[in-house]
């Protein structure tokens, strides 16, 4: 199998931006780095970007394995020494022992030429052995950068999804209301369970919270319009402590409902369903029940 002799003339450190002496795991926080600007899923009408990609790779394929780089760092090695070499000369040296160096420098220079052709005949094996063998290291990489831009797009999709959500549904509340005194423990017999047992007949409730400010009141939140409404219409409380039931929020217009007085039918019973009503912003209450207040809170 041929090496892309490009491949052996390229700066796999500079590609990534990183030190000679980079440990395996910054070379790999590198790759992923340059990865993700450079990917072909986020670069669709950049014609280059497949190909930066396919070097990082190759870089990163080479320089995490030990033998590969080993081999690799002694190429780069050689090729620096060589250049070294021939700046350290002098043009004026040069020309004045030309005659007197050149069979020195012809045979010195078969031998460098030698050791290169040794020392690149081994990278090219390692690099050979890497594409035969797989580079788990490369695959693995490549999973994370993949993984990561599929991350991005849903939470992308799901955080537009949700503020199109917000601003299109106003779910239905209501304001509870009944006779209480402070000291009262009971709350005038008007607990979180029991508000939920007598509401959640109507439907299913989503949100309750009893005022820690003013006793007596109370805001519920109803999945859906129907449900507040036959609450608003039909329930009445305890007998011994009536409920004063008004629209809050979302009352539909073609059905304009009226709080009931208070009344001393019998209330319905309902079967105990486990509540799913979530925690409310006490301040969110009470700036509804209480108007004036400057608390402009929003359901969670």
């Amino acid at each position: 199998m041929a090496v892309d002799k490009e491949l052996l003339e390229r700066d796999l450190y500079g590609l990534l931006g990183i030190g000679e002496k980079a440990s395996e795991k910054e070379v790999k926080t590198a790759f992923r780095q340059k990865a993700l600007t450079c990917h072909p899923d986020k670069n669709p009408d950049n014609p280059r970007a497949a190909e930066i990609f396919h070097q990082l790779s190759q870089a990163l394929a080479v320089l995490t394995d030990a033998a590969a780089r080993a081999a690799y760092d002694r190429v780069r090695r050689a090729k620096k020494e060589a250049a070294a070499r021939t700046q350290k000369l002098d043009e004026k040296r040069k020309k004045v022992k030309l005659d007197l160096e050149a069979r020195e420098r012809e045979a010195q220079s078969q031998e460098n030429e030698e050791e290169e052709i040794r020392i690149t005949r081994s990278l090219e094996e390692e690099i050979i052995r890497l594409r035969e063998e797989g580079s788990r290291q490369l695959e693995e990489q490549q999973r994370l950068v993949r993984e990561q831009i599929r991350l991005e797009r849903e939470q992308h999709s799901r955080g537009k999804q949700e503020r199109n959500g917000a601003e299109g549904k106003i779910t239905p509340k209501l304001k509870l209301r009944w006779k209480c005194r402070k000291e009262d423990e009971t709350g005038g017999g008007y607990s979180k369970d029991v508000l939920l047992q007598i509401l959640q007949k109507y439907g299913d409730v989503l949100n309750l919270l009893i005022s820690s400010r003013k006793t007596g009141s109370a805001v519920v939140e109803f999945a859906t319009v129907k449900a507040a409404e036959m609450a608003v219409k039909n329930e009445v409380g305890l007998l011994n402590n009536p409920l004063k039931i008004s629209w809050l929020e979302g009352q539909p217009q073609s059905h304009p409902s009226t709080v009931l007085p208070d009344s001393t039918s019998q209330p319905r019973t309902s079967q105990e369903d486990k509540s799913t009503a979530g925690a409310v912003s006490g301040a969110y209450l009470d700036a509804y029940l209480f108007p004036g207040w400057e608390c402009r809170l929003h359901w969670s």
